[in-house]
């Protein structure tokens, strides 16, 4: 063979052989580059340590259409904790409320329904008039709870977001982006309330005259992407469609925000791709989950000669799979003396990963300590006699 073609050859193979895993970077970088391809924008993150994994123009502000409701939502959860109210209060639908267009509950006007039920028609089939008789129940008008959505915004560090209604209609001066979206939702998830409606797929909606409006869950992913167990949706001509959703698989839980796909097919299936690459690509590990127990610790001058003590909040870290993640803890545990209430700070754990410290978390009693009284100082002496 000739000399030549043979060094040709032996080169090429050389550069070929060379370039495979510099081929298959190249691939995955391609493929995060064309993730959620009609979305004007878009966002993925973990939803314990908000770590974004991907963002395609996510602080531009957009229409994002009835996905305003999630910060509706995310009020009207807090509030009712705050105030403690029954989730079987009545609520009267007004005549604005039930003059509401686009998806709706069909209410009737003046009629009385349960908080919750209203509640429930938002999360599922985002009704608009559930929204408004909600915001006028807790602040007496639409004008008012939209100041505290804004509010609400501005504490939570939404810049990019101004809301002008509680139900996500066209209106000149809203927007949102997608880093925001992802920010309002995280909130709401803190509520479990807030799983329990959205994992419904289909239901009966019931109103006081006895009609019947059957309502059906505007997020499909619920039902056909294993691990989806909550979302919201959104269209509009303006908008297009727009979905948020979290996903939860093992100890890892996602937050996907898509604004402005094509339709909701395209949409559904941006999403999906998405998540299947946050899940196949990095995971959560926690550190120390609440309860967990530190240890056992005398205290001076109790009842009991000691308590245990664990870990008061959970501290997770959110690694590319394969990544190394080793925990190790320092426990700072004070002198503790009696008397010591069920979930007092005793102290603190200090969390090192990989040799350096990572966070830290309050250490808190797991149990009461009374203090010794007269009686027991007493005994203990007989007792020691």
């Amino acid at each position: 063979m000739n000399k030549k073609l043979m060094i040709g050859i032996a080169v090429l193979l050389t550069a070929i052989l060379t370039a495979i895993p510099f081929g298959r970077a190249s691939v995955a970088a391609l493929a995060e580059e064309n993730f959620a391809k009609t979305s004007k924008a878009a966002v993925l993150l973990d939803s314990e340590t908000g770590t974004v994994v991907y963002e395609k123009n996510a602080k531009d502000r957009l229409q994002i259409a009835s996905m305003v409701k999630i910060m509706t939502l995310s009020i009207a959860f807090d509030e009712i904790v705050k105030r403690d109210i029954p989730l079987d209060t009545l609520v009267n639908a007004s005549d604005n409320a039930a003059s509401m267009g686009g998806s709706q509950a069909f209410l009737d006007a003046n009629a009385e329904y349960r908080l919750d039920e209203l509640l429930k028609s938002i999360i599922v089939a985002s009704a608009n008039d559930s929204c408004v008789a909600v915001a006028e129940y807790l602040y007496g008008s639409v004008d008012a709870f939209v100041s505290a959505m804004n509010e609400r915004a501005a504490e939570w560090g939404m810049s990019d977001t101004h809301f002008v209604n509680c139900t996500g209609l066209p209106h000149e001066g809203q927007y949102c982006c997608a880093s925001d979206v992802a920010v309002m939702f995280s909130k709401l998830i803190e509520h479990e309330k807030f799983f329990e409606y959205a994992n419904v797929w289909m239901y009966d909606f019931a109103h006081p005259n006895g009609r019947v409006t059957q309502l059906t869950n505007t997020n499909k992913l619920v039902r056909f992407y294993d691990g989806c167990d909550g979302g919201k949706t959104g269209y509009t001509d303006a908008a297009r469609s727009c979905i948020t959703v979290t996903a939860k698989r093992g100890d890892t839980r996602l937050i996907c925000v898509s604004i402005g796909a094509e339709n909701s097919k395209t949409r559904n299936a941006e999403v999906s791709e998405l998540l299947n690459y946050g899940f196949a690509n990095y995971k959560t590990v926690y550190a120390v989950k609440r309860g967990d127990t530190v240890g056992e610790f005398a205290v001076n001058n109790g009842k009991t000669d000691g308590i245990s003590v664990v870990a008061a909040d959970d501290l997770s870290a959110f690694v590319k799979t394969g990544e190394p993640c080793e925990f190790t803890f320092e426990p700072n545990i004070g002198k503790i003396a009696a008397p010591v209430k069920e979930g007092d700070i005793v102290g603190e754990i200090t969390v090192l990963r990989n040799g350096e410290k990572f966070g830290s978390v309050n250490a808190v009693a797991a149990q009461s300590c009374e203090k010794k009284g007269y009686l027991d100082i007493v005994e203990d002496f007989i007792g020691n006699w």
